[in-house]
């Protein structure tokens, strides 16, 4: 039976997660034009995505690839690192290539979560780690792309415990008809699949969860200087 995204998304325990959205992957003369092509129509849904995920009061996170050591980073194997390393050899922390698209925007109170190797912007990094310490209990998997990121972001949050919720106008892939196959034949057996509509309507919709990760006063620890 489909699970209800009314009954996912409270606003202090959601967080929505950028997948790769920035400016070297889908912004003008991306390091893959086809990506970048496949992007430009699902911009508009991300930028109602974020505006409306914030004015709820839910986390907006970002998950970026910015190589490191003049892209030694990187991972070699793969053959898609094969096809655009040099177009990364100069990409930096302050490179604009690895900002996020001006259409999202990073504001102070998003999260922001670059990785510096792998296929995948989650396997071996704190960002689950961080977003189960703050109260995170949902996370919203948006961006791409649906060839690789989006279902391995998404299997590896449902494995470390989340409730995954994808909106279908809020991802996108290449070609097309791969995405449709892809949210149908396979993120639907991950994911609650919504679309940006109808979660911003459930978010809205949320009374605030007043349950916080708890803390200890320093005057009632057992161990606490005195």
């Amino acid at each position: 039976m489909a699970t209800d995204v009314y009954s996912l998304a409270s606003p202090t325990r959601t967080a929505v997660l950028f997948v790769e959205c920035q400016r070297g992957v889908i912004g003008a003369g991306g390091v893959l034009p086809a990506l970048t092509e496949a992007a430009c129509p699902v911009l508009p849904a991300l930028a109602r995505l974020a505006d409306g995920a914030r004015a709820a009061g839910a986390l907006v996170v970002h998950l970026l690839y910015v190589p490191a050591a003049g892209n030694r980073s990187s991972n070699r194997k793969p053959p898609l690192f094969g096809h655009v390393l040099r177009q990364m050899s100069d990409w930096t922390a302050d490179h604009p290539a690895t900002q996020v698209v001006d259409e999202i925007g990073t504001l102070p109170d998003d999260l922001v979560f670059p990785r510096h190797s792998g296929l995948s912007p989650t396997h071996a990094t704190e960002t689950f780690h961080v977003l189960r310490n703050i109260g995170i209990t949902t996370a919203v998997v948006a961006g791409g792309s649906a060839n690789i990121a989006i279902p391995v972001v998404a299997t590896e949050a449902a494995d470390e415990g989340f409730d995954v919720v994808i909106a279908r106008d809020a991802i996108y892939g290449t070609p097309a008809e791969h995405t449709a196959s892809m949210l149908r034949h396979t993120l639907a057996f991950i994911a609650t699949i919504t679309t940006v509509d109808e979660l911003l309507a459930a978010l809205a919709a949320a009374e605030p969860s007043a349950t916080q990760p708890a803390e200890n006063g320093a005057d009632e620890h057992p161990l606490a200087l005195r």
